[in-house]
């Protein structure tokens, strides 16, 4: 067998194999580095999900804000040591629209005046609570109240999420209560935790995990204090040409149906396979849920939602089911932010379950919450989430800080206001070109996909092997190489790092690369190295 000997043995690879892929990535680094020492050599790092553009608008907006902020404070009181008051409320909404107007030609302006009009005329908020809303969220000088998230803001993320998340549609009237978080990352955290204080979840339940997934959600569920049995849900079906969509065909779903399985947790659209769910997988989903198991509790992220033309969540489809997680992160470049918001229907069965526990549960519950109401048993489940955030003593001082609250908000009227959608096609018109330069340097051509949201490409060696080749060489690589031996000849040889499909319950030997994170030419070079590398492995497998 004719084929370049690595640096990695075998024996360590499948012991490497075993880690988390963003874990593991920090070896392929490494080894990607050091080849990069070679002066013809330069570290491409599609291993991750950040995204190298940014919002600049919204961003544009938020430092006015903050001078119109310094000016208020300064009206109350203004030392030359730098000692200001804080904003006041009278006369606050006229002094605005005044700043504005003074400063109509600064960039973000534009935006600060469209939104508060937009605040004004579609929902008739008051200028003067607005303005001062505003601008004490800006400053930061009170602590965030409502704690959950503030009155104006809420209002204005909530019209995002229905625009966004439910294709401008919503299936019932009625509201989702918002929670502002530090992104999707403290969502999760806070949600398991929550589940499992208020008994809507025990020890040792079974689960339901949509996978391929971010593998957080696959670690999660195995630590100590949840225990969770998981039954997985394969998006496993095929197209009518054997390609993989990563759907989730009827069979899996229907595993749904089982009452036993109390949540079901799910990526849409997914990572690493960046599709949504298709039109029939979601209705099927739904026929599911509301004829065997009515009660069951969903959570799906929905952070990719935005790179999908038409995208239509969970939260809209079964929105009494649903717990909604959406990030600000990638479609606005703010992962630095740290910008989240857990979305729940008003009417849910969350609140319904809570009052069916055992009385045992409700009395040391009642406990737990008696110092935030008189009525504890009637707090709402997004409530006792807000309250669990904070070990429920320091609920008084919970919430998201309010300058972040302010640029989310920004964020949302960006889009909101957008109403030629220049900046989502400029967005996922720079992901669909990596996406197909990525393709051109594989030499593959590309396989259309309307639930492609295109943010990564899910690429499995195997099946293009199997198509290829045949099952002799498939034979050929299982016996002589581990999945992830294409992942550690990149970083070494090619000095790519790409993430291990398997590391996301996805097929074993598929790759991750991000299409978010690097220059567009880039990809061109990812595809024709990974070209060049299986045909190594195909090289081999004839001179052998």
């Amino acid at each position: 067998m004719e084929i370049s000997k690595l640096k990695t043995s075998r024996k360590r690879e499948l012991q490497l194999e075993q880690l988390s892929p963003f874990e593991l990535k920090d070896n392929l680094i490494a080894l990607a580095s050091d080849q990069q020492k070679k002066p013809v050599k330069t570290m491409l790092n599609a291993g991750r999900g950040n995204p190298n553009w940014t919002a600049t608008i919204p961003r544009e907006a938020f430092f006015v804000l903050g001078q119109f902020g310094i000016e208020e404070c300064k009206r109350a009181i203004n030392q030359e040591v730098g000692l200001a008051g804080i904003p006041q409320k009278e006369g606050i909404g006229k002094r605005f629209q005044e700043f504005l107007n003074r400063n109509k030609n600064t960039p973000g302006a534009k935006l600060l005046k469209g939104l508060f009009q937009y605040g004004i005329e579609k929902h008739n908020f008051n200028e003067d609570d607005w303005a001062h809303e505003l601008a004490e969220g800006i400053i930061g000088d009170q602590y965030p109240s409502p704690v959950r998230m503030l009155k104006h803001p809420e209002v204005i993320v909530h019209d995002y999420l229905i625009q966004e998340m439910c294709g401008n549609k919503p299936q019932r009237s009625g509201k989702y209560d918002l929670f502002a978080v530090e992104g999707g990352t403290a969502a999760m955290c806070y949600i398991f935790d929550s589940l499992v204080e208020n008994c809507l979840l025990k020890k040792g339940d079974k689960i339901a995990l949509g996978v391929p997934v971010f593998t957080p959600y696959l670690e999660i569920p195995e630590l100590a204090k949840y225990q969770f049995k998981v039954t997985y849900i394969y998006g496993s079906a095929k197209d009518g040409e054997g390609n993989s969509n990563f759907q989730y065909p009827e069979s899996e779903l229907d595993k749904l149906g089982d009452k036993s399985i109390k949540a079901f947790f799910i990526v849409n659209p997914s990572n690493p396979t960046s599709v949504e769910i298709a039109d029939p997988s979601r209705k099927y989903l739904v026929k599911v849920v509301k004829n065997l198991n009515p009660n069951l509790m969903i959570l799906t992220d929905d952070v990719y939602g935005t790179f999908v033309e038409g995208f239509n969540s969970l939260m809209n489809e079964l929105p009494r089911n649903t717990l909604c997680v959406y990030s600000f992160s990638k479609y606005f470049g703010a992962t630095g932010w740290r910008l989240g918001v857990i979305a729940l229907y008003e009417d849910n069965i969350y609140d319904d379950m809570l009052t069916a526990i055992p009385e045992k549960d409700k009395e040391r519950l009642a406990k737990l919450y008696e110092s935030l109401t008189l009525h504890p048993e009637k707090l709402k489940f997004i409530d006792r989430l807000v309250a669990d955030s904070r070990a429920v003593a320091l609920n008084h001082t919970a919430g998201l800080s309010t300058p972040q609250q302010i640029q989310m908000m920004l964020f949302a009227a960006f889009a909101l206001l957008d109403t030629e959608n220049k900046y989502k096609k400029a967005c996922n018109d720079l992901i669909q070109s990596r996406y197909n330069l990525l393709w051109e340097g594989l030499n593959l051509p590309i396989i259309p996909d309307p639930n492609r949201a295109g943010y990564y490409c899910e690429f499995d060696i195997q099946e293009w092997a199997m198509k290829k080749y045949g099952k002799e060489f498939v034979a050929f690589l299982e016996k002589n190489f581990e999945p992830v031996d294409i992942v550690f000849r990149l970083a070494e040889k090619s000095s790519i790092v790409l993430l291990n499909g398997g590391g996301f319950a996805g097929p074993e030997w598929s790759v991750r690369v991000s299409l978010a994170n690097l220059n567009d030419e880039d990809y061109s070079i990812i595809g024709k190295e990974l070209s060049e590398t299986m045909q190594e492995y195909v090289n081999a497998w004839k001179n052998k």
